[in-house]
């Protein structure tokens, strides 16, 4: 019992005795920190060359506690002209060392203009903006159309091509974050992109509203675009409570660009189940801009051609049900008759 009280009573004394050591090889700098008429709150006071600092409290005071050295010592403060001192110190002694910040250059009503520059990056923004690169992303998928890469690349687009749906078959409704596509703005460098004067039909995605036929603008025609996922319907109006679009075109000049896209689908199951390839696709892309001038003008021209086959997985139904049903009108056609109007 005896020992294992004296430990308990030693240990306490060994820990009381270290902190005394060691704030005795320390320094303490201390002081206050004001303009003309009183004590800064919150002004920074840090030692120059490390990322050691304090601020001061609501009179301006502050308080730092270093080791034994030399030390250049700054304060500063939002609208005031820093202040630099030189203080030597020593362990175990307090300084007192005291700014006075004179006023700097006012600051005015910060006004914030929208911009839609490339060095602008999604963690800068306040909403989530992806900018695509159409340069890199060319030479990393097959895609060959403005829905197909946004497809590819932004996770809250969608746009998927239609059949047996009117001329929807030739202008694929796209929407952002499952919205419709009215609600979808698509903008050419900054300017409103006019909807197509189709409605979209037959239960087709959208159905019922009218979007924006973005593959009418060729890719290679586009330097990158800019999707910002957020509802934006207080800046740009209600058809952009799914989003926007932005597309910034090629300003490039004297400066061929060609490109040959093509492919096509080969499977067993091709050309009605018989086999070889269908669905073949191909895309002639020319890009050439010329100066105009002497200040910096230009004009950027891009042809586009582009074609794609069918692709067909249908044959004659064999099942029991569907022979059963039409097994009188089948077996006239069969005789050369039709019964059809009947």
């Amino acid at each position: 019992m005896k020992a294992k009280t004296f430990i308990q009573l030693f240990i306490p004394l060994i820990l009381v005795f270290s902190t005394y050591i060691t704030n005795a090889q320390k320094a303490t700098i201390k002081g206050n920190v004001s303009d003309e008429s009183s004590g800064l709150v919150s002004a920074t006071v840090k030692i120059v060359g490390t990322d050691y600092g304090t601020i001061t409290n609501f009179d301006g005071d502050y308080e730092l506690s270093v080791d034994p050295g030399t030390y250049k010592v700054e304060a500063s403060y939002v609208g005031y002209n820093s202040d630099t001192k030189d203080i030597t110190v020593e362990a175990g002694k307090t300084y007192t060392l005291d700014f006075k910040l004179s006023e700097g250059i006012g600051l005015s009503e910060v006004v914030v203009i929208g911009s839609r520059n490339a060095n602008r990056t999604a963690t800068q923004t306040p909403v989530p903006v992806d900018v695509i690169d159409m340069k890199k992303l060319t030479n990393l998928g097959p895609q060959t159309d403005v829905n197909q890469i946004l497809n590819y690349v932004a996770p809250s687009f969608s746009s998927n091509t239609q059949t047996v749906a009117d001329g929807t078959d030739h202008i694929d409704p796209a929407s952002l974050r499952g919205l419709g596509p009215d609600q979808v703005l698509v903008l050419i460098n900054g300017k409103r992109r006019h909807n197509s004067s189709l409605v979209n039909v037959n239960g087709t995605v959208g159905s019922g509203s009218v979007g924006t036929d973005m593959n009418a603008i060729p890719t290679a025609a586009i330097e990158r675009i800019e999707v910002l996922r957020d509802g934006a319907a207080a800046q740009y109006g209600s058809d952009a409570m799914a989003g926007v679009i932005n597309i910034v075109l090629k300003k490039s000049a004297n400066q061929l660009n060609v490109s040959l896209t093509s492919g096509a689908q080969m499977s067993k199951n091709s050309n009605n189940f018989e086999g070889g390839m269908d669905g073949e696709k191909v895309q002639l892309d020319v890009n050439y801009g010329l100066p105009l001038g002497d200040k910096g003008g230009f004009i950027n021209m891009t042809g586009s051609f582009n074609t794609r086959g069918a692709a067909t997985r249908n044959k004659p139904m064999g099942k029991s049900i569907f022979l059963g049903y039409n097994a009188v009108e089948r077996v006239a056609n069969a005789d050369g008759y039709d019964i059809s109007n009947l």
